[in-house]
């Protein structure tokens, strides 16, 4: 694991812009460095490297180069089939100087060219630059666990990296701030892919290849995470089928040099992963306000029956409120999940036993795990009365108080293609209108429609996993998982996120995934094997942070005020309306923590990187 940064083209004193540029992602690879500098003019290459050593700790440092050096790889992430593919190019007449798992794809590439990435099994982003005609070839991996982002400067010479924030030491980068991401983000709680805040500035979106060549870039897909039900699958059998390919997965991303832990929940999601971990380590947090919001003791009772070295952190109130500005510097753009907070706080904990962990997210995504999957079920009935009616139902409904049922009637009146954008959805259209000045608010369900078209004809489960696959986990729970982990130096692994696991979750049928008035059925019963009914059976809870208590109390009230009142928020926002849905929310009138949470978190980014206050 680690992180990289380069630049095409020529500028002044380049070593020292590179150094700079390196110095920022430090955190990413505190271990060792590397550096690969060609060519002048337009035909110039800058490339440094950050690593942190997971395997052949001795061998493993980059950049690496084919037998003749035409071709040189700097890559972050881990290849957990490397051992095959490297016995397979040996085979071919490749000579490997190393035992380590990025050799393979420089030899790789020079064998096989972008038929490489569905050969590989891992986590990735990296970038091959060729000598001979000075193009470079960018990947990433199949689900956008490892970042990569781009920006095309005014004379088309390329920057690139694995975090943004190293752009901003480049001579030549304008850091300007993006607004149409401002508008995406109060809807998604996430910069929308693949656009980000700043301005030009692009993620390279999952399961693609980026060539760069004479100033040109261009982008081809090389994977689809496509679903393909097979409605006549047995229950037995689909939960045989997760079982086998999970131990699978589990196994191989255990291959490490070091020592390697996992996270520890009470979700049914990390006990599955943990049960694998018999006298090894577990890691968790906690709140201290109250049982919702500290489930370590779960944990605690897990690990014991597992058989697992337990660590446990409790995060104080102003030890959360305190860390906010570091996490949203880490995070490089605003997210407004609380809970990305204490997974940096679990990170740290972790980072001071191992430098590897195992965690659970992809499972959701994958089998069916968000309770909001249930709801094509719910409203099947309601959904029989014509739509005319439903929509005149709507219109009455809302323009009365709250009340229970009031958002079923609502969403009832919509096609799935109106009501789901995916996990998170914060405010709507009009209400961003309310909310922002010279900003145009718009439908944020128009910025999902190319991930319906792809799913047309499926089961409306299915085409939800869709959207939530190709949006929802990667602007929010990838983000957070590679930033707040980079954070501390720790490496997170996905084992529910592999291409082989995904194979087997393709085909399961939606009964076999909502079923039984509950979520992720047959990946529950395949976790049986493993972990107590209880545990399995738990209902999702996210991660529980106790933001709606905060939020009215007077202490957290006042802080977030004062960010709502400052000359940031007054450019961006009616402030009115601002101090509207807190001062609701801190008379108990209505639970907007939320919403107040989104437009806090934007303010706090803006002011790590625009304001540049610490």
């Amino acid at each position: 694991m680690c992180g990289f940064c380069g630049f095409t083209g020529q500028v002044a004193e380049r070593e020292k812009v590179i150094q700079k540029m390196t110095n920022l992602i430090t955190h990413r690879g505190p271990d060792s460095e590397g550096f690969y500098i060609n060519g002048e003019g337009e035909d110039g290459i800058t490339i440094g490297f950050r690593r942190l050593s997971i395997i052949d700790l001795e061998g493993g440092n980059q950049p690496i180069y084919n037998e003749d050096k035409s071709l040189v790889l700097m890559f972050n992430g881990e290849i957990y089939n490397y051992q095959p593919l490297q016995n397979e190019l040996t085979q071919k007449g490749h000579k490997f100087t190393s035992q380590s798992d990025s050799e393979v794809l420089i030899h790789g590439f020079e064998e096989w060219g972008a038929e490489l990435l569905p050969r590989l099994r891992g986590m990735f982003a990296f970038v091959i630059r060729n000598n001979i005609d000075h193009s470079l070839f960018i990947a990433r991996d199949y689900f956008g666990i490892k970042p990569m982002h781009y920006t095309l400067l005014d004379d088309r010479s390329l920057i690139f990296g694995s975090e943004i924030k190293c752009f901003t030491a480049h001579p030549d980068f304008k850091s300007e701030f993006n607004e149409r991401a401002l508008d995406d983000y109060l809807s998604f709680q996430y910069s929308f892919p693949h656009e980000t805040f700043f301005k030009g500035v692009f993620c390279l979106p999952p399961a693609h290849y980026l060539l760069y060549k004479n100033g040109e870039v261009t982008q081809h897909r090389y994977w689809e995470p496509s679903f393909h039900p097979d409605e006549n699958m047995p229950l037995d059998k689909a939960v045989d089928e997760i079982d086998r390919v999970f131990t699978d997965s589990v196994n191989a991303h255990r291959i490490s040099d070091v020592e390697v832990g996992c996270f520890l929940s009470s979700g049914v999601d990390s006990s599955y992963v943990a049960s694998y971990f018999a006298g090894q380590k577990a890691f968790t947090v906690g709140f201290d306000n109250g049982s919702h919001y500290n489930e370590s003791e779960y944990a605690a009772t897990l690990a014991k029956q597992v058989g697992i070295e337990h660590y446990t952190h409790i995060i104080k109130d102003d030890e959360y409120w305190d860390s906010l500005s570091d996490v949203q510097y880490y995070l490089d753009q605003p997210l407004a999940d609380p809970a990305c907070v204490a997974l940096y706080f679990v990170s740290r904990l972790a980072s001071q036993h191992v430098k590897v962990v195992l965690s659970g997210e992809g499972a959701d995504e994958l089998f069916g795990g968000y309770r909001i999957y249930h709801e094509p079920y719910s409203l099947m009935k309601y959904q029989k009365l014509p739509r005319r009616l439903r929509k005149a139902f709507a219109v009455v409904v809302s323009k009365l108080p709250d009340f229970k049922g009031k958002s079923f009637i609502i969403r009832g009146s919509k096609s799935l293609e109106e009501r789901f954008i995916g996990n998170a959805n914060i405010f709507n259209q009009q209400e961003k209108s309310r909310l922002l000045k010279n900003i145009t608010a718009t439908n944020p369900s128009t910025r999902v429609t190319q991930y319906y078209e792809p799913t047309k004809g499926q089961d409306d489960v299915t085409r939800m996993q869709y959207i939530d696959i190709n949006c929802w986990m990667v602007g929010d729970i990838l983000l957070k998982a590679d930033r707040m982990s980079m954070a501390h130096s720790l490496e997170l692994r996905v084992p529910f996120l592999d291409k082989e696991v995904f194979s087997v979750a393709a085909r399961i049928p939606a009964k076999h995934r909502i079923a039984c008035k509950t979520t992720k059925y047959a990946m529950r019963l395949a976790a049986k094997r493993h972990i107590s009914d209880q545990a399995a059976d738990k209902p999702k809870l996210g991660f529980p942070v106790p933001i709606r208590v905060w939020l009215r109390q007077e202490k957290y009230y006042n802080r977030v005020k004062e960010a709502f009142t400052s000359s940031t928020s007054q450019h961006f926002f009616n402030t009115e309306e601002l101090i509207k849905l807190l001062d609701q929310h801190y008379n108990g009138k209505k639970d907007n923590s939320r919403k107040i949470w989104t437009i806090y978190m934007f303010l706090l980014w803006y002011d790590v990187y625009f304001n540049k206050k610490p």
